[in-house]
């Protein structure tokens, strides 16, 4: 998907805002195994952020651990705000009126999400009474003028449809319309466009950009794909082997990324290169978060590593150009990126 570009003079989303989210020094391990570690990022009322990195990167964790929904065997340490109350510290009945009704998910593979012997009506019905005191009839009315919305043609009767009887795009929406029927204030996103052709991706994209705007919704989009997150966020957190290592602008991380790996991703991505041959992949294979390398974890795959880069771990600070990244040489190196 191509990447897109704002008019001159446009305010981006949550700019002005007061934080919804703050993440900070947020640490998870499951089975007392380390999976994240200083994970760090803040989201603004109205505010589409981004989150990217190769797969086992730690994005899908982190998503998840924003909504407590780790297992048994997992420990979180650090502090995650969501709207002045502290996630980690919160009993299991405020977290349940929380997830759903002010913080809602997109799960990945919408077919997995969705129940396949029961209507999606009904479910979605379900989580409008599972939050609120309401007759089955104004839920259903709710639920059909959400479908609507989320770009269903036919609302009514895709409410008595089976998963089995909808495209995958279909699905994909009506997960969408069952996340936000509730109104929540942050909706965590995780790869909605994944499995979907060009056509729908960009569908899907549109749905949410306008679904931000009026509901003022603010996103965290976790995704693989740059073109998508070009299109949507105006701000990119970037993760490798369960750290964030770049936070910045999505139009700086295009043109001029700040740390390697950004950069390197970037340049592997398909984004509108000049010519194909300038695509490059990254070298070697990713760190393991549970077994990471000394030093900066992303050094071994790095070709603008020195020596100091295997022995100190960098930390997240303001970078040269605005955003934050986790490098040593931030300050002298001047990297390549891709032109929209």
């Amino acid at each position: 998907m191509a990447p897109t570009s704002r008019a001159p003079g446009d305010r981006a989303p949550g700019g002005d805002a007061p934080a919804l989210l703050e993440v900070n020094d947020l640490a998870v391990s499951i089975g007392g195994t380390r999976l994240l570690s200083e994970v760090s990022l803040t989201i603004r009322s109205g505010e589409l952020v981004g989150l990217v990195g190769e797969s086992g990167s730690g994005k899908t964790l982190t998503g998840l651990s924003l909504l407590g929904l780790l297992p048994p065997n997992a420990s979180m340490q650090g502090s995650v705000r969501f709207d002045g109350t502290d996630m980690l510290k919160a009993d299991a009945e405020r977290l349940r009126r929380i997830r759903g009704s002010e913080m809602s998910m997109i799960f990945q593979e919408p077919r997995a999400s969705l129940h396949p012997s029961r209507p999606v009506g009904k479910q979605i019905v379900d989580v409008i009474r599972a939050h609120e005191q309401v007759r089955v009839a104004d839920a259903r009315r709710r639920a059909v003028e959400m479908l609507g919305m989320a770009g269903l043609p036919d609302p009514r009767r895709t409410m008595d449809a089976y998963t089995n009887e909808l495209s995958g795009g279909m699905c994909q929406r009506v997960m969408i319309a069952m996340a936000l029927v509730c109104r929540p204030r942050l909706l965590v996103a995780d790869e909605p466009t994944t499995a979907l052709d060009v056509t729908i991706q960009a569908q899907v994209v549109s749905l949410l950009r306008r679904l931000a705007r009026e509901l003022d919704l603010a996103v965290l989009l976790i995704t693989h794909n740059l073109g998508v997150v070009s299109a949507l966020c105006s701000r990119v957190v970037t993760m490798y082997c369960g750290q964030v290592v770049n936070d910045d602008g999505a139009e700086r991380l295009l043109g001029s990324p700040q740390h390697p790996y950004a950069s390197a991703l970037v340049r592997a991505s398909d984004m509108s290169l000049d010519r194909a041959d300038e695509r490059s992949g990254i070298t070697g294979a990713p760190a393991n978060p549970a077994s990471p390398p000394g030093g900066c974890r992303f050094h071994p795959r790095c070709p603008y590593a020195e020596e100091r880069c295997s022995e100190h771990m960098p930390a997240l600070e303001p970078a040269p150009q605005g955003g934050r990244t986790r490098c040593l040489r931030s300050d002298e190196l001047v990297l390549p990126g891709v032109k929209a």
